[in-house]
């Protein structure tokens, strides 16, 4: 049996996450750094996680499918907070949500970079087959 989190004071928003499957795409997890939350495709800020639908290679593969797990998990460990950076544009070039997901304050993404399943954002993107 799954529970749903419950929104608090602090972080208001709250979902019960699955893995993305098929056409239909509503509050799921895509991979270690996009979800989609109430029907809007969401790209974490901060953070550079590993391919799944198109790796370069089998450590990529291997990475990116923790890192989806670990993304999900994380989600559903209870409420969580959105929030637009200012000095981002509120959408990318894919037209999806650009925004830092948070914890009673602290970033998720930070939980990801701990377990080596993501990299801190950069334009020339991590080298996950070097």
């Amino acid at each position: 049996m799954t529970r749903t989190p419950h929104p608090t004071a602090t972080d208001p928003e709250a979902a019960w996450f699955q893995l993305c499957a098929g056409p239909v795409r509503y509050t799921c997890v895509v991979d270690g750094d996009t979800i989609w939350y109430r029907g809007e495709k969401i790209r974490l800020l901060d953070i550079d996680a590993a391919e799944v639908s198109s790796p370069g290679c089998p450590r990529e593969a291997e990475i990116g499918e923790r890192a989806t797990y670990a993304l999900r998990d994380i989600l559903n460990e209870g409420p969580f907070s959105l929030t637009r950076d200012g000095f981002e544009p509120n959408r990318d070039v894919y037209e999806r949500l650009l925004r830092r997901i948070t914890r009673e304050g602290e970033p998720i993404a930070d939980r990801l970079i701990e377990q080596g399943l993501a990299v801190r954002y950069r334009a020339a993107g991590p080298g996950w087959c070097d």
